[in-house]
C-alpha cells in the first residue's frame, strides 16, 4: 500500500520571489541592501526594502521630534536607493519597493516578511557591541526559523 502525500505549497522551490532587506542607514544595512539587490537581480525576484521606524515611549523622547526624525531617515533612504537604481538602470534591472513599518526592528521585520510573503530575509550584522551579549536582530530572525536569513557583515 502506498502512502498518499497531500500536495502543499512550499515557498522557495523555484528560487525566491520576494526578498526582504532591512535597512536603517547603517553601513552594514546598506551593504545588506546591495547584496540583496544582487540576489534579487539574479533570481528575478522583487526586492522589498524595509525601514522600521522606531517608536519611543513619550518620556524617552525628551521633547525630540522622533517621528519627524525617523520620517527624514526614511526619505533619505528612499533617495539613496532611487539614486543607486538610476545609476544602474540599463546595466542591472531590479524590481524594488520601499516599505516602512513602525516598532522595534525585529518585530517590524517579522511583520514585513509575513505581510510581503518573503521567501528570504537579508540584514546587516549588528554594529552595536551589546548585541554580542543580548542577541542581535539577525540572530533573533535566524532563531525564528521562518525564512532563510542572510546576515551581511
Amino acid at each position: 500500500m502506498t502512502e498518499q502525500h497531500s500536495h502543499r505549497f512550499e515557498r522557495g522551490t523555484d528560487g525566491p520571489k520576494v526578498i526582504v532587506v532591512g535597512v536603517d542607514g547603517s553601513d552594514s544595512s546598506l551593504r545588506a541592501a546591495a547584496y540583496a539587490a544582487g540576489l534579487a537581480r539574479r533570481q528575478h525576484a522583487l526586492l522589498a526594502v524595509v525601514y522600521v521606524q522606531p517608536v519611543l515611549a513619550a518620556g524617552a523622547a525628551l521633547g525630540v521630534p522622533v517621528a519627524e526624525t525617523t520620517d527624514e531617515i526614511a526619505k533619505d533612504l528612499v533617495a539613496q536607493i532611487r539614486d543607486a537604481t538610476e545609476r544602474l538602470k540599463g546595466i542591472f534591472e531590479v524590481r524594488w519597493e520601499f516599505h516602512t513599518f513602525r516598532g522595534d526592528p525585529y518585530n517590524g521585520l517579522v511583520t514585513a516578511a509575513d505581510e510581503l510573503k518573503a521567501d528570504a530575509v537579508v540584514v546587516g550584522a549588528s554594529e552595536q557591541a551589546g548585541h554580542r551579549i543580548v542577541g542581535s536582530v539577525a540572530v533573533r530572525l535566524v532563531k525564528a526559523g521562518r525564512w532563510p536569513v542572510t546576515v551581511v557583515p
